[in-house]
């Protein structure tokens, strides 16, 4: 699988659990913010879901330092989020997954300066 069919399902994935559906005045929310509503179990599913980001990441070559912050995003994200409210809050508003598909694109950006 080439580099930008792996990007294109890190970013269909971060799409899904971070904004699949757009409400009037929340904007955004994903599977994330819905699936956190239920008590810690729901955290927990979708930071396995997550983990397919931080592969796709791993398998496009992101060196070891960047996969490690995707997986502190990840894991800070699972432990927040199962705090009551104030987590659920956290995955509506954080969009985790976006900003891991974000480092994803920005390594992508500098590698492709450097080899020009």
């Amino acid at each position: 699988m080439d580099t930008a069919a792996r990007l294109d399902r890190a970013r269909r994935c971060a799409d899904l659990l971070d904004s699949a559906i757009d409400l009037p005045i929340v904007g955004g929310v994903g599977l994330d913010g819905i699936l956190g509503l239920l008590p810690v179990a729901g955290d927990w599913i979708t930071a396995l879901v997550s983990l397919y980001i931080v592969y796709q990441g791993y398998k496009i070559g992101l060196p070891k330092p960047a996969i490690a912050r995707m997986l502190l995003v990840v894991a800070f994200d699972a432990v927040a989020g199962s705090v009551p409210l104030v987590g659920d809050l956290l995955d509506i508003a954080w969009k985790s997954n976006q900003r891991n598909v974000a480092r994803i694109e920005r390594h992508l950006a500098v590698t492709h300066r450097t080899a020009s």
